[in-house]
């Protein structure tokens, strides 16, 4: 992965007012900021999640094409079990044609199987794969998916991650497979940042309440691709971090601006009785992107984007891996 420590600061909110009424904010210190890029150059890209099957992925292409936003990923979170092969087969199709990178979840996950603890005030192992059999169902998943063209794989346990990076490895998923780790394990400090870089993280989804500080402890320790939701869903906490964007980039690049949605009820595991929900905040996803992009042009950061295209994550960190 290449780096660029001479990223250019953006200007701050409000700065010139602020500053001539004499409450200007201290100089930024540039060795908070990251010196990591994406390969082939840029700091950051973006991705619209919670796209549930081919109707909202089209929603979501459309609006993105009437609202000029660009998008380098679009991820759905229900899972590869939650769609048929057909439908697979339709959003690879639609992703490709525009050269965007689309990626399903697999499962099944502790929080939709019969363990009792994660129902429970401590919320036990969360998404976690309980069991064998859990892993073996995430396996199929991603077998199934990649042989049906999907190129990047969402996990939520660490045991998964490791054992898709073996796989990936030896050569039984293609090679150029990205692995992407959910939000709800995200590493909260850098040493479990570097650890899933290692187990085989291609990018990492930490929550969205770490504060500009731990961005810059993990970027310290690891070049590997960041997402964060630049507005999280309520059940992530629902933070609001538009106005942060140029500064959640200087300080977390390479970073996946995800444009996620509040105030909005939750759509996992999708059917078909909640369309009208699931395309309604599907199109409001992709503003909610022009808006985050507008507050970046307005603040002089806009010019430091990965190329359209671009997918893979660079060199990274691994642990070896043994037959």
């Amino acid at each position: 992965m290449t780096t660029d420590a001479s990223a250019s600061a953006a200007r701050r909110p409000g700065e010139q007012v602020l500053t001539a009424l004499g409450l200007g904010a201290p100089a930024l210190d540039p060795a908070d900021a990251s010196p990591h890029t994406f390969p082939g150059g840029g700091r950051w890209r973006t991705e619209i999640p919670s796209c549930e099957g081919p109707e909202a992925l089209a929603v979501v292409l459309k609006e993105s094409s009437l609202l000029d936003v660009p998008i380098h990923r679009i991820s759905q979170g229900s899972g590869v079990w939650m769609l048929t092969d057909a439908e697979i087969t339709e959003m690879v199709a639609a992703t490709a044609e525009r050269d965007i990178e689309l990626c399903l979840f697999t499962g099944p996950r502790g929080t939709w199987d019969i363990g009792g603890s994660v129902r429970s005030d401590s919320r036990g192992a969360g998404l976690r794969a309980r069991g064998h059999d859990a892993v073996a169902g995430c396996v199929e998943d991603a077998v199934r998916a990649t042989e049906l063209g999907v190129k990047c794989l969402l996990v939520a346990d660490e045991g998964v991650l490791w054992t898709l990076h073996r796989a990936r490895e030896a050569g039984i998923i293609p090679a150029d497979t990205t692995l992407k780790v959910s939000a709800l394990i995200g590493p909260v400090n850098p040493a479990s940042y570097a650890v899933y870089e290692r187990l085989g993280a291609d990018s990492l989804n930490v929550p969205s309440d770490l504060t500009l500080d731990h961005l810059t402890e993990i970027r310290r320790v690891s070049a590997a691709p960041m997402d964060m939701y630049i507005e999280a869903p309520d059940d992530l906490g629902g933070y609001v971090r538009m106005y942060e964007v140029a500064e959640l980039i200087r300080r977390g690049a390479p970073l996946y601006l995800k444009f996620g949605l509040s105030k909005s009820p939750g759509i996992y595991p999708y059917g078909h009785h909640l369309r009208d929900l699931t395309l309604a905040t599907a199109r409001e996803r992709v503003r909610r992107g022009r808006l985050a992009l507008d507050l970046l042009a307005r603040h002089g950061a806009e010019g430091d984007m990965a190329p359209l295209g671009s997918r893979l994550p660079g060199t990274l960190n691994r642990f070896e891996t043994t037959a």
